[in-house]
């Protein structure tokens, strides 16, 4: 969960976010040194009045800085693609669930359960309790067992919605006729929250994702007393 003047992305609640916030700093670093060197480059350029032939029509130096962007883009490259694929990857998941986005709230399908669905709103101003996040809590929770593999199939009845949840790293566009699937593992016991992301009218930042890790006991439990209210 994010808190005031927080500098960073969340923090990571699965193996996927841990991936992204590593490459994520690996990108941010080379930013720093070309910045860094560019910057020097300007100033001393600026304030030394460097007009030496050397440099600024050396055969070197044109080699150098055409090779140099060539081996930054190779390594900015190959950790990027390799995450790409991690993330397209769906291995034997121990549960799926369906996500359709609706204007404008959520409702969540568990195929794996024959009466298993629920809507999912947001829950308004006037009625949070002390400890509850404004335009992040929904009244019903999409519930899911910690440390196993989680497969969300995501689609929309009518607009355009993206079920995102920034703690997990998982992002889907929600798309009307269409099915997208993500996957995830959550590595402890908690609640994470998320929004939509996809502008989807008035209401779109009324429709919350709320996502509660609980041992695969608690998990058995709960699927078992909304089966029989449902």
């Amino acid at each position: 969960m994010a808190h005031p003047s927080q500098l960073g992305l969340q923090d990571a609640a699965s193996p996927l976010m841990e991936e992204l916030l590593h490459f994520h700093d690996h990108a941010l670093m080379i930013v720093i040194l070309i910045s860094t060197m560019v910057l020097y480059i300007i100033v001393a350029m600026v304030t030394a009045k460097v007009t030496d032939k050397f440099i600024l029509d050396s055969q070197e130096i044109e080699i150098i800085w055409t090779i140099l962007p060539a081996i930054v883009l190779i390594l900015i490259a190959l950790p990027s693609l390799r995450l790409l694929y991690l993330m397209d990857e769906i291995n034997n998941p121990h549960l799926t669930v369906k996500a359709i986005g609706h204007q404008w709230y959520w409702s969540y399908e568990y195929t794996d359960y024959e009466d298993l669905a629920f809507d999912s709103y947001m829950v308004p101003t006037q009625d949070l309790t002390p400890g509850q996040f404004r335009l992040l809590e929904a009244d019903h929770r999409m519930v899911v067992p910690a440390e196993s593999p989680i497969r969300v199939l995501v689609s929309a009845e009518d607009v355009l919605h993206s079920w995102a949840l920034p703690a997990l790293g998982v992002k889907v566009d929600a798309v009307p006729g269409r099915l997208n699937q993500a996957t995830f593992i959550v590595t402890r016991p908690g609640v994470f929250y998320g929004q939509c992301s996809e502008i989807c009218g008035a209401n779109h930042s009324f429709m919350p994702i709320v996502v509660e890790a609980v041992p695969l006991e608690h998990f058995e439990n709960w699927s078992t007393l909304m089966a029989e209210d449902a």
